[in-house]
């Protein structure tokens, strides 16, 4: 029954949407708003929306770069609502209305949002935008090592690396058999990391500037790591080759790994019963809990035809009994596209988290992020995913070898040849 309530879900959802994509001009009815978005979870959610009352209904149009298809084209269907990640940057007042007149304990309380994201979607001290939701990096460990991990709820760089050094065992040629944990293995972490000495990176127009100082003591940092705890990064890396090709919980669990990292909406997307054997804990920058850059928001668009309706949809996403509903609906039809959370992350509202989210994940009883702790990420252009991928990482992951004869590598370089592809 499952499956077929699924299929039927998927199937009426790819009608209504192709009738927009195709040109129609449903977006002339009075009772209809149009819902640009990245994320897929939307088409539920939509569904239980407009099952849910008769003054609107929505359609969802899918975008895969969503954050760079504003304006729209001259043929197309204008948006009234935007549902996505990397909304808020330079182009935020331009592009989405004020939406101060909805917020209110009449309306969409502001009090029930952690108050470092809410505050996020503004701009000048208006509200254009409204958080949906958020992901946070974490630790996961096995249980059969608790022992090495002193503290409760999360820990910081300082304490992983203290950790995994003591975590270490080689054999008699030198080479590791156990390797607590090698900063060289996961991009994001490097990245991460730069958020130890404050803002590197900055959003400037288009692309991005850069501290250079403070570039410099991040990967001076993860250098010292290396050559402290793992000889080289070679070394890390003849390791991760050897031994680390399973999934993360799964490296954790064989023994030969203190820590993998990995994000809330990555390991809490996996089956209760795969991760019996997992506990994990939030990695703390600071002292505080960073929230990842790609943070879900919606705003109303600055030309959208029926902004009413769209604010109907705002007030009714932003009720904790509606999204108690989505949580079930998803974890009822069990979709095979079903993703952690709320649109991929913890909910914005603290009490959904609080209360709601521990019965759809048993392993976030008694270890719920601190709403006190949260740190909300800089604003970033549309393009930060590709920039990242093109210019940062590769820039930290040459950076950081402890034994590379390669000429140290230049951000203007890799930024240069990522601009071209515009030009």
């Amino acid at each position: 029954m499952k499956k077929i309530f699924a299929a039927f879900l998927l199937v009426s959802t790819f009608f209504v949407s192709l009738a927009v994509l195709s040109g129609c001009k449903t977006n002339s009815h009075k009772n209809t708003f149009i819902i640009w978005t990245d994320r897929k979870e939307m088409v539920s959610y939509a569904e239980l929306f407009n099952s849910s009352q008769n003054k609107t209904k929505a359609i969802i149009v899918f975008k895969t770069g969503l954050s760079n298809s504003l304006p729209p084209a001259r043929d197309e269907e204008k948006p009234d609502l935007i549902i996505g990640s990397w909304l808020k940057n330079s182009r935020t007042r331009k592009n989405y209305r004020e939406l101060d007149a909805l917020l209110g304990k009449d309306s969409v309380n502001t009090d029930i949002f952690y108050s470092q994201l809410i505050s996020y979607g503004t701009v000048s001290g208006k509200q254009y935008l409204i958080p949906v939701s958020f992901d946070l990096p974490l630790m996961i460990f096995s249980t059969k090592n608790q022992e090495y991990i002193s503290e409760k709820c999360m820990v910081s760089l300082d304490q992983v690396k203290e950790a995994a050094g003591k975590y270490n065992l080689t054999n008699k040629d030198g080479t590791y058999s156990q390797m607590g944990f090698g900063p060289s293995w996961d991009e994001d972490f490097l990245y991460l990391v730069t958020k130890e000495n404050g803002p590197v990176f900055k959003e400037k127009g288009t692309s991005f500037s850069w501290n250079q100082d403070k570039l410099n003591k991040s990967v001076q940092f993860i250098k010292n790591w290396t050559t402290e705890c793992n000889q080289s990064t070679t070394a890390e890396l003849d390791f991760e080759f050897k031994y680390l090709y399973t999934p993360k919980y799964r490296q954790v669990t064989s023994g030969r790994t203190l820590f993998a990292y990995t994000t809330a909406s990555t390991i809490f997307n996996i089956g209760y019963e795969q991760l019996n054997d997992i506990d994990y804990r939030w990695l703390s920058i600071n002292g505080k809990l960073p929230v990842r850059d790609n943070i879900v928001s919606m705003g109303i668009y600055s030309k959208a035809k029926n902004p009413e309706n769209a604010a109907v949809f705002i007030k009714w996403f932003f009720q904790e009994q509606n999204q108690k509903l989505m949580l079930e609906r998803q974890e009822m039809m069990q979709l095979d596209t079903a993703t952690f959370g709320i649109a991929g992350g913890f909910s914005s509202i603290i009490n959904v988290n609080e209360h709601i989210f521990p019965a759809c994940y048993r392993n976030l009883l008694g270890n719920l992020p601190d709403a006190s702790l949260l740190q909300q990420p800089q604003p970033f252009p549309a393009r930060w995913e590709s920039l990242k991928e093109r210019v940062i990482f590769p820039y930290l992951t040459e950076a950081v070898k402890t034994d590379s004869e390669k000429a140290e590598p230049q951000m203007n370089v890799l930024l240069n040849d990522w601009s071209k592809q515009f030009n």
